[in-house]
């Protein structure tokens, strides 16, 4: 599905959604484009799971990785991913020190051409997921092993035709890899939705803004930016 497709959807479903449970605040967040559906939540965590993570310990860190959710683990589910063990972030790891996990959805501008009223200005819709808590380290090759099985299963899975098989690969290849990386586990303390889709403009707007997005603007895809890019790599003055 494309992102400006979803986009509508998720401008149709905001309308509709019943408030369950709220949490502390990381991100500002107006009441009318507050989401607390946990089901809801937790689909679009698992549908756009390519994150930020950000910490503050010593200093400010941020590392764009992709993570696994366990919906059933705490109260409000527990996230899993790992990082190089050359990145400083790891100081983070100490499960006292907050993190955030920012998982973005799709997003969009808003032409105000596209409303009934003429005086209109425009606007910039987006959906978002913040997770809070703190962050544990995994270092055990065995979770590890797990940790990255688990990863993989989840996103190879979206490719059924697919016949790779990690448990295949040789101990003696697969372990001094894991030796590079840390693992993290952070059971979620706080989670926060926010969609911005103007579910509070008037229904003629709503039903504009739904007509119009898959016409709209979207940036590259990733196999445009990827071509581009590697053919500016071959213009480049080689070192």
């Amino acid at each position: 599905m494309k992102r400006r497709d979803l986009l509508a959807g998720l401008a149709l479903a905001a309308t509709t959604m019943e408030a369950q449970q709220p949490g502390p605040e990381t991100v500002y967040i107006p009441k009318v484009q507050r989401v607390e559906d946990r089901k809801f939540l937790h689909d679009f965590m698992e549908n756009f799971s390519f994150v930020d993570l950000i910490t503050a310990a010593p200093t400010i860190r941020i590392t764009h990785i992709p993570v696994v959710l366990d919906r059933t683990n705490g109260p409000y589910g527990t996230i899993f991913g790992h990082i190089s063990k050359n990145n400083p972030q790891q100081q983070a790891f100490d499960e006292t020190a907050p993190a955030v996990i920012v998982f973005h959805g799709p997003e969009s501008y808003i032409s105000p051409t596209w409303y009934a009223k003429a005086e209109a200005v425009p606007t910039w819709n987006f959906a978002v997921v913040h997770a809070s808590g703190k962050l544990k380290p995994i270092t055990d090759k065995t979770e590890l092993h797990n940790l990255l099985a688990n990863l993989i299963h989840k996103f190879e899975g979206r490719y059924p035709q697919s016949t790779y098989d990690f448990s295949k690969l040789p101990d003696n290849y697969v372990y001094p890899m894991i030796r590079g990386i840390i693992g993290f586990e952070m059971q979620i303390e706080g989670i926060e939705g926010k969609c911005k889709l103007g579910q509070d403009r008037s229904e003629e707007d709503r039903q504009s803004i739904v007509k119009h997005l898959p016409t709209a603007w979207h940036e590259p895809t990733m196999t445009e930016f990827t071509a581009t890019f590697y053919e500016r790599q071959k213009s480049l003055p080689k070192a």
